[in-house]
């Protein structure tokens, strides 16, 4: 059947309800309790009342939720409905039922959504159940759910449409539950740590604090170009110069760079900054708050995707976190002599043999990391702090002590992947000049993703910047390991996807 004649048959039940005098679109639903409250109170974890214990409360509830099965036994209909990911039966019988309830019911479609009142029981079969003695008509679906028994299973569906993935799916719905539980408890985990949250602006005339390349708009009352934030970072220091002692914002950030199973353009990051703090600080930080939000999640130990053998991997997040250097895991997992690393023309040679691209125009710096991450970064899928990048990496941050080449910087990795990234924070006007001006000299000599000069970071930074730790984490990628989810777009409600070409649709039923 064609989903135009899906919605014809379902108008004209509708039809049907309002010639039973009925107000098919209410303003507001019968509702005592949520199905989730009653699963808690009768069927859920250790509590599983009994048909004569719940006969003995005689408890009357009123509950909304969306049907999503129907079976019919003569005078009888059950009914499930969800609410949230749980569900619920409703026992419906003809004499049990207000006029005109009966015929509601013999009107309903799956996808409907119902308000039901009656006394809570369980059933012969012992199925927790609401035995319904009025109905409310409250939303006729108009389009049928996907794919009856079977869910939204084809990938690029349930991302377009995902309020269908939810439906259909209740893992799904878990995984963003979860999320916002998660997002919760970090926010929760930094303000027990005495950070206060703050928002920064999205819209930015110059875009700073990362190297990316930026998206770009036009305020049209002002005349001038503003950049989407590729991240918070200079005007979170501008606070701290202005005398805040501890901050830190879950933000959206905006990256005008490729789509992958663990990048999408719009991200959602945590990033702090703490006054008087350096990076071994900014370390017991961030490894407790992994750890907290592990445990919030069901214990220190959390499943991964697989191990080479197809075993299930666990990833522990006990601390304290392995540490390693930046060279030390490059020279380790590409099986190379740690003192090749530290000869310029032997990296070039080792980049060359990596296939790394325009080798030949880079610095040392740039192809040490680049070395590590062709080498290193896929291996570590136990939590590790990977320490002391070049300079060349990282604009932002503090020397390592009497070593011009390297910053105090870490960066930690689990799953193969980078969580989160962290500098002894970089408060010399002049040198930072300086480095502004050095990424200036990249942009143009081709590097688009190299910094801009921002005068006024700047000038902040000449009234005093005290020492600080700085910790940006990605909360999409975050959310990904503590939900067991391989791709990013299985963690955002809503993930970046090209147009459909025109005329396309959805397959029809």
């Amino acid at each position: 059947m064609q989903l135009s004649q899906y919605r014809q048959a379902r108008i004209e039940k509708l039809e049907k309800l309002k010639a039973l005098g009925l107000d098919v679109w209410p303003r507001k639903a019968e509702r005592t309790h949520g199905i989730g409250q009653i699963l808690d109170a009768h069927d859920r974890g250790e509590v599983r009342r009994t048909q004569e214990e719940l006969e003995g409360l005689n408890e009357v509830v009123s509950v909304m939720g969306r049907v999503i099965a129907i079976r019919e036994m003569g005078k009888s209909v059950f009914v499930h409905i969800t609410e949230m990911g749980d569900k619920l039966q409703v026992y419906f019988r003809m004499n049990d039922l207000e006029a005109p309830g009966w015929d509601v019911v013999k009107l309903l479609d799956l996808g409907d959504f119902i308000s039901v009142t009656g006394p809570v029981m369980r059933t012969k079969m012992g199925e927790l159940s609401v035995r319904a003695t009025r109905v409310q008509f409250l939303t006729k679906a108009h389009l049928p759910l996907p794919e009856k028994w079977h869910g939204l299973q084809d990938k690029e569906s349930r991302y377009r449409q995902r309020y269908l993935d939810l439906i259909s799916n209740p893992e799904v719905l878990k995984t963003f539950q979860a999320r916002s539980r998660i997002i919760a408890g970090v926010r929760r985990y930094m303000e027990s740590r005495g950070f206060l949250e703050v928002e920064t602006p999205m819209m930015q005339p110059i875009p700073g604090g990362a190297t990316a390349r930026p998206f770009i708009t036009h305020h049209n009352a002002l005349d001038i170009p503003l950049y989407l934030r590729i991240a918070p970072e200079l005007y979170l220091k501008r606070l701290i110069v202005g005398g805040f002692e501890r901050v830190f914002e879950v933000n959206r950030n905006f990256r005008n760079e490729g789509v992958s199973m663990r990048h999408n353009p719009e991200f959602t990051m945590l990033e702090s900054y703490a006054a008087g703090d350096d990076l071994r600080d900014v370390m017991v930080l961030t490894e407790n708050l992994f750890q907290e939000i592990a445990t919030l999640m069901g214990g220190v130990e959390r499943p991964w995707g697989e191990n080479p053998d197809g075993t299930p991997r666990v990833i522990s997040y006990a601390t304290p976190f392995r540490r390693m250097t930046l060279k030390d895991a490059t020279a380790q997992y590409g099986r190379i002599d740690r003192a090749r690393l530290e000869d310029p023309a032997e990296v070039l040679k080792l980049a060359q043999e990596a296939h790394i691209e325009d080798a030949e125009k880079q610095t040392t710096g740039a192809l040490l990391g680049a070395l590590f991450e062709h080498h290193a970064e896929e291996h570590l899928i136990q939590p590790t702090f990977i320490t002391e990048y070049p300079v060349e990496l990282s604009p932002l941050t503090k020397n390592l002590p009497g070593d011009e080449k390297f910053v105090d910087r870490f960066e930690l990795f689990i799953g193969g992947m980078e969580l989160a990234n962290a500098y002894s924070e970089l408060n010399d006007p002049v040198v930072q000049m300086e480095r502004f001006m050095a990424q200036l000299a990249e942009r143009e000599a081709g590097n688009d993703e190299a910094m801009l000069l921002d005068e006024d970071f700047v000038e902040a930074l000449e009234h005093g910047f005290p020492p600080c730790g700085g910790l940006g984490v990605g909360m999409d990628r975050m959310v990904m390991l503590m939900t067991n989810s391989s791709t990013i777009r299985d963690v955002l409600l809503f993930p970046l996807m090209r147009p459909m070409a025109k005329g396309a649709a959805p397959e029809e039923a």
